[in-house]
């Protein structure tokens, strides 16, 4: 049995066909438990009912998006799961939204048309390769930074960060 077999995902789209579209390609790569929902407020009540291992949002539905879905995730109290790995798609990847979703606590990023090896690649980015979640005043989820240079002369705010 594939680990990604054992996966539970959630996927929360307002458009039936690209659900469709996306359960499709994750059945194909050996994704075979896949809870559709089509709003944020469904997902939330979808995992209160019971847990999810990542959760595959939309940026645009409504009543709520996929950004208020992963703030509520990330930062109620309440929150079945503030860890909860989220992969957000959209088909507007304009700087803006790419900074909104990663403001918000977005795991992975992915536009559409989704391709099937870029969700592939995604998918096993979360599992494979987790990130270490930040809490600041105002922000908790998956380090934001990706990257470490060796360059870098600005300030480190972090306590994990290499004192000089």
């Amino acid at each position: 049995m594939s680990a990604l077999q054992s996966l539970d995902i959630l996927l929360a789209d307002d458009n039936p066909n690209m659900r469709a579209i996306v359960c499709a390609m994750l059945k194909s790569i050996g994704v075979t438990r896949v809870r559709e929902v089509d709003h944020g407020e469904a997902a939330l009540k979808a995992l209160a009912e019971r847990p999810a291992d990542m959760a595959i949002v939309d940026f645009k539905m409504a009543p709520m998006d996929g950004v208020a879905f992963t703030r509520a995730v990330r930062n109620a109290p309440d929150s079945p799961n503030p860890y909860l790995p989220i992969i957000m798609m959209t088909g507007h990847s304009d700087r803006r939204r790419v900074t909104e979703a990663r403001d918000a606590g977005v795991t992975e990023f992915i536009t559409k048309p989704v391709d099937p090896q870029a969700l592939l690649g995604r998918v096993q980015a979360v599992i494979l390769r987790p990130r270490s979640f930040i809490r600041s005043a105002t922000y908790f989820g998956p380090d934001r930074r990706r990257t470490r240079t060796e360059a870098y002369a600005g300030p480190y705010r972090r306590s994990s960060d290499p004192k000089d």
